[in-house]
């Protein structure tokens, strides 16, 4: 990942702060609200989906910009396909977006995928962890992973996610990944 050369004008952030706090937070932009699903649940606007959840970038060049729309500048660049992303807002074909060190923005929806993915532990550095053969750390280590790695979610249980990628295959738990919350299921 890298960053981005600022681009675009100073007037049309200032123009964008302005109508946010004349008009309220979120009021400036329609269609920026969320909704309540049936189980009560925060859901998109425009895509009925949950929020916040859990996708991919689906290209190795995504720009990542500071407002929904081309007109705002781009602030950074991922160029990893794959990545997980969690998304957090909707307006129109836009998702406001946010990445494992914390970064905001906002993407196109057609650069996200409904793949789901995990960062093994980004929030530590330098360290290695085991994949197991089975759920349980008395089970065979088949592997040792770093930090950052980004591995494919298959299932998780709540408390561990088979995980695969190129050269491993295998379970470690939800709690060392990013990119599923905690207790969590996936079928």
């Amino acid at each position: 990942m890298r960053r981005a050369r600022p681009c675009g004008s100073i007037a049309k952030g200032w123009i964008c702060w302005f109508c946010v706090v004349l008009c309220g937070c979120g009021a400036a932009l329609p269609g920026y609200a969320q909704t309540v699903g049936q189980n009560g649940e925060q859901v998109g606007s425009v895509s009925g989906l949950p929020l916040p959840r859990f996708v991919s970038l689906k290209f190795d060049r995504v720009n990542l910009r500071e407002g929904p729309s081309r007109d705002h500048r781009t602030t950074w660049i991922y160029e990893r396909a794959g990545l997980p992303i969690e998304i957090t807002a909707e307006y129109g074909i836009w998702r406001k977006v946010r990445d494992a060190d914390g970064t905001e923005g906002w993407v196109l929806h057609t650069v996200l995928s409904g793949r789901r993915t995990v960062i093994v532990a980004p929030w530590k550095k330098d360290e290695v962890f085991t994949l197991y053969s089975h759920p349980g750390a008395d089970s065979q280590p088949t592997a040792r992973l770093q930090t950052g790695v980004i591995a494919s979610i298959r299932s998780c249980d709540g408390k561990w996610c088979e995980i695969f990628g190129e050269g491993f295959d295998g379970y470690m738990e939800q709690t060392l990944l990013w990119g599923v919350y905690p207790n969590e299921k996936v079928e």
